[in-house]
């Protein structure tokens, strides 16, 4: 660096260079660090659905506490309200409940011994990302209202008498400004509200005029998430204080564990999932008398597991990973609770149940014989992987992973890059090239397919050893043993809009149903959509995703505009290909709907029934064309 860089630097760090901003301000100019990633709606972790789960957090924490046994949650175009029947806040504190950082009851643990948020910001959240908020707090025949725009204070009502019931009231509509393109789909907010119902039995939610309502809790949760038909046993359902699991295996690889804590999905984890997962294996080997591999016990295992904790400590705002060590402020360690449980209630219930440990026993031993038979080829293949040099030579790699531990300063902000971590999975040297010129690499990374994926489908898991681009997929995902170590949050497969391209994401996605199905279940695998048509003239540009939104294009531009057929993403610029992959990125989940099961599925799609696909391809084809299709 030269002298004269050095001193346009040390000149421009003054007193002016250091700025305050208000809570509002900070919110806005940050909100990855207050509701993850922003997106468009299309994944569940998208910031408008925490937006929605910020404000039934409140409406949960007054169940809880005995107050309130109904939610309503209505959604009209965009616009959402959410109205309980708890206490309602204290009238004189309306305002600031929802416009002052650090202000609420939940810093009185005798008020909220066990809630989801202690910190305060839920709400404040809300209003600042919001075009629209309003709160309305009943309590004993009065009533407050105040409405805001983007967290501003734009009119306090007077107190006035109702006749309404005692409860809080919350509209809001998200910021299109900071929500770019946003839709609510409904399938995600329904899994949510199940989930809030399967964790607080007894508790009605009414979505848009649907009642939802669970009566035994995790177990409905399992039997919802699994097909009873494919479970080696029948759910083991046990609960204690402040603890509640479920636990089944089927056939599939890999761990399925749901984990909440006081209510909250922790879909990253955290000390009592760690804690379930050792605190199972224990009493497994306990039980059996015989040292089995922890992997053999937790392989194809489906389970659930909610605790509820005093003031619970999470990795973030967002609470996807607690971080609390002690289920209270002087009580025992988690690891201890959890495992006391387990070999009190796990061992009676096997004691009692011998059929159900002997199917358990079944398929352990069934693991433990497909693992030993692939150790060989295991190591073998880590050795050739290594070998070839998998970060030079496939991987593109970010600065950011899932897997990293965050750093004491500064962990808000890392741990927001980490949920915006993603790999894109490509096809060929000219694709691959434009994403990764056009990546940002910080949190983006690309892994390069060479030619087709083998279909994997009835093959045993021995293969993604043997063949390198699956071995060397797994090892960039880092998934080799289980979901636990994946190192990118979204794991997106970008391929070219032709036939090649659609045949290789089918068989990219059923390498991952086949192996890793706890990747597609936990909605971490995505497709691109990259635009098919580029429609320009001297002023504008428009980039299309269809056949109707080109002519759509056509007809705003007029006057016989420039339209360009994108044949594959290696004819995309990297200056074009950056706003594909950026904030405002096209990307459709995988995933499965319910009452889905996999092996049908693959079976189907990708099976050798070929009369019968051939059948259903004919009956749903959907062409785009105002040309005359000549007859088959």
């Amino acid at each position: 660096m030269s002298k004269a860089i050095k001193e346009v630097n040390l000149f421009d760090y003054d007193e002016d260079s250091i700025k305050s901003l208000d809570w509002k301000e900070h919110i806005r100019l940050r909100p990855g660090m207050y509701i993850g990633k922003l997106g468009d709606g299309s994944s569940p972790d998208d910031g408008i659905y925490v937006l929605v789960k910020e404000v039934l957090d409140n409406c949960i924490d007054e169940f809880t506490m005995g107050y309130g046994k109904t939610v309503e949650i209505t959604i009209e175009k965009n616009q959402v309200t959410i109205r309980d029947y708890g206490r309602g806040i204290p009238l004189g504190k309306v305002v600031d409940v929802v416009s002052k950082i650090n202000t609420g009851a939940k810093y009185d643990s005798k008020a909220f011994q066990k809630s989801v948020g202690l910190n305060g910001v839920g709400t404040k959240a809300v209003n600042a990302l919001s075009n629209y908020f309003k709160v309305t707090a009943i309590r004993e025949g009065k009533e407050k209202t105040a409405e805001f725009e983007r967290g501003n204070l734009i009119r306090e009502h007077k107190e006035t008498k109702t006749g309404e019931s005692n409860g809080t009231i919350v509209t809001f509509i998200p910021d299109d400004t900071v929500f770019k393109n946003f839709k609510f789909l409904y399938e995600f907010l329904e899994n949510q509200i199940w989930n809030y119902c399967f964790l607080n039995a007894g508790l009605k939610i009414v979505f848009n005029g649907k009642s939802f309502v669970s009566k035994n809790g995790l177990l409905d949760l399992l039997q919802r998430k699994t097909n009873e038909d494919e479970n080696r046993y029948p759910i083991i359902h046990l609960t204690g204080d402040d603890i509640e699991v479920a636990i089944t295996h089927n056939n599939d690889y890999g761990e399925d564990i749901y984990s909440f804590v006081n209510g909250q999905h922790t879909t990253q984890g955290g000390t009592h999932q760690q804690a379930f997962r050792e605190a199972y294996v224990k009493t497994i080997r306990d039980f059996f008398k015989k040292d089995y591999d922890a992997s053999d016990i937790r392989t194809g295992i489906v389970a659930a597991v909610s605790v509820r904790v005093v003031e619970p400590v999470f990795e973030s705002q967002t609470k996807t990973k607690l971080g609390s060590i002690n289920v209270d402020l002087n009580g025992p360690s988690m690891k201890q609770f959890v495992g006391d449980f387990f070999a009190k209630e796990l061992d009676n219930f096997l004691h009692k149940n011998p059929t159900t440990a002997e199917a358990l026993k079944k398929r352990i031993e069934q693991s433990e014989k497909e693992r030993k038979e692939m150790a060989g080829v295991r190591k073998l293949a880590n050795e050739r992987a290594k070998k070839a040099n998998l970060h030079n030579r496939k991987l593109r790699d970010c600065r950011y992973h899932m897997d990293d531990e965050p750093p004491a300063k500064g962990k808000e902000a890392y741990i927001a890059k980490q949920n915006e971590t993603t790999i894109f999975i490509t096809e060929g040297d000219s694709a691959s090239g434009s994403i990764t010129k056009a990546r940002d690499v910080e949190t983006q990374a690309v892994f390069s397919l060479r030619g087709k994926p083998l279909n994997c489908f009835g093959l045993t898991k021995k293969v993604v050893y043997e063949n390198e681009e699956f071995n060397l997929l797994q090892h960039a995902l880092n998934i080799e043993d289980g979901m636990e170590g994946l190192r990118y949050n979204n794991v997106v497969i970008a391929t070219d809009a032709d036939v090649d391209g659609m045949h290789i994401r089918l068989l990219l996605m059923t390498f991952f149903l086949q192996f890793f199905p706890d990747l597609v279940k936990h909605g971490k695998v995505y497709v691109l959509e990259t635009p098919l048509f580029r429609v320009r003239n001297k002023q504008e540009t428009i980039y299309c995703y269809s056949e109707q939104e080109k002519l759509s294009a056509m007809k705003k531009l007029g006057s016989k505009p420039e339209v360009t057929r994108f044949k594959g993403l290696g004819e995309i610029s990297p200056d074009e290909f950056a706003q594909f992959i950026g904030a405002d990125m096209r990307k459709q989940m995988m995933r499965l709907d319910q009452g889905d099961h996999i092996q049908q599925l693959l079976e189907f799609y990708m099976g050798k029934n070929t009369p019968d696909r051939q059948e259903f391809i004919i009956e749903n084809l959907r062409i785009e064309t105002d040309e005359p299709v000549a007859a088959v």
